[in-house]
């Protein structure tokens, strides 16, 4: 059957059409992107200007914050506009962009996940591996995985979507191009499509998720003979990021892990993984981590002394 496509463009029906909702989510999610910015670039700087980047932990923690920006800004800014304006409209090579783009940098972010627990059931499980097994070289390697593994699962969500027929109807119900509301409006049989659109990015999620919890139990485990304070250092470590998974994965795989249908839950839960999680993640990573907040003080206090001493 050839694809014949009729729409050119899409409508955005957004978080609702309310306009006194929609000036206060606008207040809300602009301090939000700000805040995201915010805590991500300070993470950014301390780590890259500290000795914190030597370490593999902090090293992926970097990129994930690169990532994390990369993902929430793909669809929060456009978010912001909408709010403001009557008229939600995005092209269909936009929307394609943006599903595509939305798919790489989610999917960058889950795979570091992954990485960094491996990171630290390797330290705490064989810390007298831990330098050999995460070299340099290694963490790059990794980290290109990282990256090839999300491109590919990207190439796989656009080819799905940009091959459906729309014939007509234009109106997505969320505030962002996805699957599953674009699904909705095909004019044809997407039973098919769905499934494959579930095995993608649903058992992505879950297996990504079994083995991250995994990970976890490997290492509660191993410390239980471990001294009071070194049990201790490992749960403060392992809980900041076990925190970060379940804000991130719980919302995806509620959305994915499903056969492909729309509910109206979905907008809600979709703003933890683009919005909420991006924006509590650097709080996350640097109250419960001495490291990082030593990292913070040298770093931020000494280019407050530097500009401080240049202005006298």
């Amino acid at each position: 059957m050839e694809n014949t496509n009729n729409v050119t463009e899409f409508v955005l029906l957004g978080l609702s059409q309310n306009k006194k909702i929609k000036s206060l989510c606008f207040l809300l999610f602009l301090l939000y992107y700000i805040a995201i910015w915010m805590g991500n670039l300070i993470i950014m700087i301390s780590i890259t200007c500290s000795q914190l980047i030597e370490q593999p932990m902090y090293f992926f923690l970097n990129y994930f914050a690169v990532s994390d920006l990369c993902y929430t800004s793909i669809v929060t800014p456009k978010l912001i506009i909408d709010l403001l304006t009557e008229s939600n409209v995005i092209s269909y090579s936009s929307c394609m962009a943006q599903l595509c783009a939305m798919h790489f940098f989610g999917g960058i972010e889950v795979f570091i996940l992954t990485v960094m627990a491996f990171d630290r059931s390797v330290a705490i499980c064989k810390p007298r591996h831990y330098t050999l097994i995460m070299s340099k070289h290694r963490c790059y390697v990794m980290v290109t995985a990282c990256c090839n593994g999300a491109f590919l699962h990207s190439c796989v969500q656009f080819v799905l979507t940009v091959n459906l027929p729309f014939c007509g109807a234009n109106e997505i119900y969320h505030y962002f191009c996805d699957v599953y509301p674009l699904l909705k409006l095909a004019c044809m049989d997407t039973y098919t499509v769905g499934i494959l659109v579930v095995a993608n990015s649903g058992m992505m999620g879950l297996v990504t998720f079994v083995v991250l919890m995994l990970s976890y139990f490997l290492i509660l485990y191993t410390i239980r003979g471990y001294p009071e304070e070194s049990h201790t250092k490992a749960l403060s470590t392992c809980g900041s990021h076990i925190t970060v998974v379940v804000l991130f994965f719980v919302p995806v795989l509620f959305i994915y892990i499903r056969p492909a249908t729309t509910l109206p839950e979905d907008k809600v839960f979709a703003l933890f993984y683009t919005i909420i999680a991006p924006m509590f993640n650097p709080l996350i990573y640097t109250l419960r981590n001495t490291e990082m907040k030593n990292a913070l003080r040298k770093v931020w206090c000494q280019k407050s002394l530097l500009s401080g001493r240049q202005i006298v």
